[in-house]
């Protein structure tokens, strides 16, 4: 299950092939288009009633063996769709909790979690009667976006007016109700960032790669480039951020699956500031290669079907990914550079993903990138390295974008 944007599917589609397992694409799709398209099992996520009961008529006529989510935008359907047909699942609950950032702050402090100090006000608060209540600096979240959409840090009372505002018109251009929606407000946390790619199985957690993301992430956005594997903190702390996970999970209560991971580490100690009950999104899972060759999906496919799981021990050199990010709005035209970008010694592909002479959406506003760069290494420096050069050999060629004025 996934929405339209998924970048996810062909992975998947490719390593049920190799693993012999026939899949059934879900796409959140109105039921109108889903029939008109002759879709197998067309559902609407935005009526799950619906949709849960054509996933169990569905399921009567073709036996399904597991129900996987491939973004965020599924995850709280597929938990529930499991659920309904007795197949192995995370309690919707701690599915909401793992999407919702809000939600998933008061589970973590219940459990005995370190979360940063925050508060969730109504969408229409006055952003200058907050300002005299925070200790700054601040991020604001939207609760339920992913990708860093929205996500603004705020360091003085002007600063988190301009904030609030721009969060608010982005939550509420996605659907968001002004009179029962709400912001997150949290305390600023310094630090390195990490994320980490793991597989729950009855709690227990499996780290199946832990990135390092060496641009600093430190606002007013938080827009990701690189990731880099194998991390290159010291081991000690590489164990305790597999152990801080194991437990944000458990307070979480996500027990089954994939979970991607994003977490702090400062002088304070180790950070949970995102779970999400899936796998990394976009491309990057393709730089991921485990035991004999197999692919991150390919793990979560056995998985989930209960076939036997070979070495999850991440295979060859140092890899690493970069997010190629958008550099302002307007209409992308073309890009230069790119058999140059994709010759540099180490690099192992550039993929241009946005689509040209459409427009453009930067951070916070926007929700995906230019493309993406990945790399090998004999170390995470070389991986790193060929990603940078890589990068400044493209040209990115955007046009301002037309604005219509009417004429009366």
């Amino acid at each position: 299950m996934a929405s339209p944007a998924t970048y996810r599917a062909g992975a998947f589609r490719h390593a049920a092939g190799r693993l012999d397992l026939e899949v059934v694409q879900v796409t959140d799709t109105p039921e109108v288009l889903a029939e008109r398209w002759g879709m197998p099992l067309g559902l609407d996520f935005t009526k799950p009633e619906a949709a849960i009961a054509a996933l169990i008529a569905y399921a009567d006529a073709h036996p399904v063996d597991a129900v996987l989510a491939l973004d965020d935008s599924a995850t709280l359907l597929a938990a529930r769709g499991a659920a309904a047909l007795g197949l192995p699942h995370n309690d919707p609950d701690a599915t909401l909790a793992a999407r919702d950032k809000g939600v998933m702050r008061e589970a973590l402090h219940q459990g005995g979690i370190p979360v940063p100090e925050y508060r969730r006000y109504p969408v229409a608060s006055d952003p200058a009667t907050l300002a005299g209540e925070i200790p700054f600096p601040v991020v604001v979240k939207p609760l339920r976006l992913s990708g860093s959409r929205g996500v603004i840090r705020a360091d003085d009372p002007d600063e988190f007016f301009q904030a609030w505002e721009r969060t608010r018109r982005i939550v509420l251009r996605e659907g968001e109700s002004l009179d029962r929606g709400e912001l997150l407000v949290e305390r600023y946390l310094p630090g390195f960032e990490v994320a980490l790619e793991g597989l729950l199985t009855g709690g227990c957690l499996q780290t199946l790669a832990l990135f390092d993301k060496p641009d600093p992430l430190e606002g007013p956005f938080f827009e990701e480039t690189i990731y880099v594997t194998p991390s290159r903190l010291p081991e000690e702390t590489q164990t305790a951020i597999s152990a801080r996970t194991a437990e944000a999970a458990a307070a979480l209560g996500v027990r089954e699956g994939p979970i991607h991971a994003e977490l702090r580490i400062n002088d304070e100690g180790i950070w949970l500031i995102e779970m999400a009950g899936r796998s990394i999104g976009g491309l990057c899972s393709t730089v991921l290669e485990f035991g004999a060759g197999l692919s991150l999906e390919e793990l979560i496919l056995r998985h989930a079907v209960g076939m036997p799981l070979p070495s999850t021990e991440r295979a060859g050199d140092a890899a690493g990914v970069m997010m190629i990010p958008i550099p302002k709005a307007g209409i992308l035209r073309g890009v230069l550079g790119r058999e140059e970008a994709a010759a540099v010694p180490g690099v192992t592909g550039v993929e241009i993903t946005a689509p040209f002479n459409l427009p453009l959406t930067p951070l916070p506003e926007g929700a995906s990138y230019l493309g993406f760069i990945f790399a090998r290494g004999e170390s995470p420096e070389a991986a790193e390295r060929a990603l940078r050069d890589a990068h400044a050999r493209l040209v990115f060629r955007i046009d301002p974008a037309l604005t219509l004025t009417a004429v009366g």
